[in-house]
Order: structure tokens, then C-alpha cells, then sequence
């Protein structure tokens, strides 16, 4: 038995052998075309791309104040070239390097005790067969993500304050009342757990639709084995949904640093600085507060290629062990 290929098409007035001769449309008239024929679709993404552009990417200009002399009034881009004046100035400030260990710790603490419960908790609501208790569960659980950071703020005041609930069972448990708020070595402990009661059921949501595309024969067929649910667990929805897990890990290695400003701002004192001032509220204070723009520059670029640094790490640590990456 023979083997043909389909001969190409050929346009209404040439012929068989004139037709392979025409040209191929490029790559800039495919984009026109495709441009042309979606351009609702494409114009949707111009407002979010001129939001970036205006305050993420410009902005980045002025990074070059870390190496000027910045004086209110003058340049927007400093008046005299100073090099790494602020950064060694930052590398030998105590205060510096207190509040990065600061910074360090919260961001450990935050990925290692978040990071893993949305996955814990998917795996659970993906056992669950009742169908009404199962919404329930997520609604409750990823209601917190959609409140402002001052609302949540206000609850972990209300709720560790002398008179709130958190004192109220000491009490009856036969405890004193405890000033949380005013305590460093409480403020890691409640900043961490407002983080898991914020964000793990948004999370959650992530790995439940990650959970979704394995198939089920995979699961008839481990049955028909023998494999009972923890062993399906192990050998195939974690490894289904390890993909999602290496991206959002990535994500989350790159956000190690920059420990959320607006709750570590709203939530700490002078009392608590030991433990809750962090790099972006000590950049706050150096910046805005006392007026140093230049040196809170040199320590706020410091701290992006920090992020920089651990995002790449990261990604090729996560290709060559697991072959799931960004790029």
C-alpha cells in the first residue's frame, strides 16, 4: 500500500505546480491579521498594560537616585553622583541589618506554615462528598481574601486585645491577660496566623481547579490495584498538581522579602520594633519620614535583587529537580 501526501491547496486561477511557489504569510502579518480580527479581545489587556507601564516600569527610572544625591527641590534624578555611598553606608548600619534578620524570619515563617495548608486543605475538600458542605467550607474559608487589610488589622486588634476573645479564654483557662499587641515576641506569631486566616482558602481555589484536570482513570486504576486513598494521594494527585505547586512556590520565593508593608505597618509599635520592623516599614521611615530618599533607594534596590536573586534560584532549582518551571 502506497502513501500520499495531501497535495497543498492551490487559489482559484493557478495552477498545481505554481502553488507551493506562493509566499507564506510572516509573522508581522500574522499578528496584523490576528490584531484585525480580535481586537476587542487585545484592547482589553491595554489598560492593564498602560498600569504597568505608568507605575511599575517608569518608576523604575528613578532607582538611579541609590547612586545620587537626591535634595527636594532639585533633580528628580539627584544632583551629585555619589556611587555606593548608600550602599555601604546600609551594609554598615546595625538597624539595617536588624530589620533585614526581621524580614528573613517572617518571610521563612510566612512560607513555610502557609505555603503548604491551601494544598492541605484542597486535599481535604477533594475527599469531601457532600456537595453543599463542600461550598460552604470554601466560602467560609476564602471569604477573608476579599477584606481590605485594615479590616483584618481591626479584627486582630479586637480579637488579641485585653478584653477580646483571644484574652477571654486565658481567663477561662485560668491564665492572666495578656497585651499581645504590646509584646515583640508575640507579633511574629500573629502576624503568621492572620496570614493563614487570610489567604489559605484564595489558595485553596488554585489547587481545587489544578485538581480537577487529573484523570480519573488514573484513580479507577489504582483502585483495581489495590491502592487505597492515601496511596492514590501520594502517587497521583500530588504528582498532578505538582506543577501548580513548583509555580506558585516560585511566586512565593520571589515574595520572601517583601514582607507585606500594609499589615506589618498597621499591626506594630515602637514596643514591637525588635521583631515586626521589617526592611519596606524601616525604608518607610528612612524615606518618607526623615526625608533620606536616596539611602531608603539604595536599601529598596537591595532588596528587589534579593528577590531577583531568589526567583532565578528558585526556578532553576525547581526545572532540574522537578522539570516544572516559569521559563
Amino acid at each position: 500500500m502506497s502513501l500520499r501526501t495531501a497535495a497543498p491547496p492551490v487559489a482559484l486561477g493557478e495552477t498545481a505546480d505554481d502553488a507551493p511557489l506562493r509566499p507564506r504569510p510572516g509573522r508581522r502579518e500574522g499578528w496584523a491579521r490576528a490584531l484585525r480580527k480580535d481586537w476587542r479581545l487585545y484592547s482589553l489587556a491595554v489598560l492593564p498594560l498602560l498600569f504597568f507601564l505608568i507605575f511599575k516600569y517608569v518608576p523604575m527610572a528613578g532607582a538611579v537616585i541609590a547612586f545620587r544625591r537626591f535634595q527636594p527641590g532639585g533633580s528628580i534624578f539627584g544632583e551629585e553622583w555619589v556611587g555606593l555611598y548608600y550602599v555601604e553606608r546600609f551594609i554598615q548600619d546595625p538597624k539595617f541589618w536588624d530589620t533585614f534578620a526581621n524580614t528573613a524570619i517572617i518571610g521563612a515563617l510566612t512560607l513555610v506554615v502557609v505555603f503548604p495548608l491551601p494544598v492541605v486543605l484542597a486535599l481535604m475538600l477533594n475527599e469531601v462528598r457532600v456537595r453543599w458542605f463542600k461550598k460552604a467550607v470554601q466560602t467560609v474559608s476564602y471569604l477573608p481574601h476579599f477584606m481590605s487589610v485594615v479590616i483584618v488589622a481591626g479584627f486582630v486588634f479586637e480579637l488579641t486585645s485585653l478584653d477580646g476573645t483571644v484574652n477571654k479564654i486565658v481567663e477561662a483557662l485560668g491564665g492572666d491577660p495578656v497585651s499581645f499587641m504590646q509584646r515583640a515576641e508575640w507579633f511574629r506569631t500573629i502576624y503568621v496566623s492572620s496570614e493563614v486566616w487570610q489567604t489559605v482558602g484564595w489558595g485553596t481555589i488554585l489547587y481545587l481547579a489544578a485538581l480537577t484536570t487529573i484523570d480519573e482513570q488514573l484513580y479507577e486504576a489504582s483502585r483495581i490495584d489495590g491502592a487505597n486513598r492515601w496511596k492514590q494521594t501520594w502517587h497521583i494527585t500530588l504528582p498532578g498538581i505538582r506543577p501548580t505547586m513548583m509555580v506558585l512556590l516560585i511566586l512565593n520565593v520571589g515574595q520572601f522579602m517583601a514582607v507585606g508593608f500594609e499589615k506589618v505597618f498597621l499591626l506594630y509599635n515602637p514596643l514591637t520594633y525588635p521583631t515586626a520592623d521589617v526592611l519596606s516599614t524601616y525604608v518607610y521611615r528612612v524615606g518618607l519620614t526623615s526625608g533620606q530618599l536616596s539611602y531608603a533607594t539604595a536599601i529598596g534596590l537591595f532588596e528587589a535583587l534579593i528577590g531577583l536573586v531568589l526567583v532565578f534560584a528558585a526556578n532553576a532549582i525547581s526545572r532540574r529537580i522537578t522539570g516544572s518551571s516559569l521559563w
